[in-house]
């Protein structure tokens, strides 16, 4: 199976970070079909596009859905207001439903989820996408440009996985905001550099393509490195991140 096969599939089965509710909401109940054979993704390989692209995949194959629109670009007088990533219809409630989706890989310090690039945290793309970006098909500037598009139901789909560093004493929150975390996603392990020692298995290196669904059984071996972090996986499947010891930075 390719990695985009393997993506895909995770993408279709694993569940949100937020717990599952009316806004949270996976893709489990899809049923999509798998994607066809020999498929290919010949567009920006940043992992978030790739991600995306595989989401609307699985509404593509859903039978009971359909994908109206992709990557709405929302302007003001020149100025982008952004983009709307998916409005679809749901053909068993005769509605159409806007998404937005991201894959997210977070790092508990104190008390506060970072991205590896720091400057992305959870507390602060949640209620940005909760409150910009799924508010984006309510604005006028929507209903102008795309007068056929009426949304019933807004749905955010955040999925990727939590850290912890199992050589820190921290509590593990339960709650980003006010909204409940999936525990079983609380499941990677992260360390600044210079506790890297402690790591009592062989790290493999992750390509961000495998980033979610963990390495193949050629996988390099790879060394944490001072100077940049570094994702990867050990042979008892345990996910890792090794950050500088200047992460995530003076003011975290």
């Amino acid at each position: 199976m390719s990695a985009l096969d393997e993506f895909y599939q995770w993408i279709t089965t694993s569940p949100n970070l937020i717990e599952h509710h009316d806004l949270f909401c996976d893709l489990t109940t899809l049923n999509s079909q798998p994607l066809a054979n020999n498929a290919v993704y010949s567009g920006n390989q940043r992992l978030g596009f790739i991600y995306q692209h595989l989401c609307t995949q699985a509404f593509a194959n859903s039978a009971n859905y359909q994908v109206l629109a992709e990557e709405i670009q929302l302007s003001e007088q020149g100025r982008t207001l952004g983009a709307i990533d998916l409005i679809v219809r749901n053909k068993l409630k005769q509605k159409n439903e806007h998404w937005e989706v991201a894959v997210k890989f977070y790092l508990l310090h104190n008390g506060n989820w970072f991205g590896p690039n720091a400057h992305d945290q959870l507390e602060t793309k949640l209620p940005r996408m909760l409150n910009h970006q799924l508010a984006m098909s309510t604005t006028a500037q929507f209903h102008q440009q795309h007068p056929e598009l009426e949304v019933a139901t807004h749905h955010l789909l955040m999925q990727g996985r939590l850290y912890i560093n199992p050589f820190n004493s921290e509590p593990t929150p339960t709650h980003c905001l006010e909204y409940p975390l999936d525990s079983s996603q609380i499941s990677g392990y992260w360390c600044h550099y210079s506790q890297a020692h402690q790591i009592q298995e062989t790290l493999y290196e992750l390509p961000k393509i495998r980033w979610a669904t963990g390495k193949t059984p050629d996988a390099t071996i790879i060394k944490p490195n001072p100077e940049r972090f570094i994702h990867a996986q050990t042979d008892s499947g345990q996910f890792w991140f090794v950050v500088p010891d200047v992460w995530p930075g003076r003011n975290a």
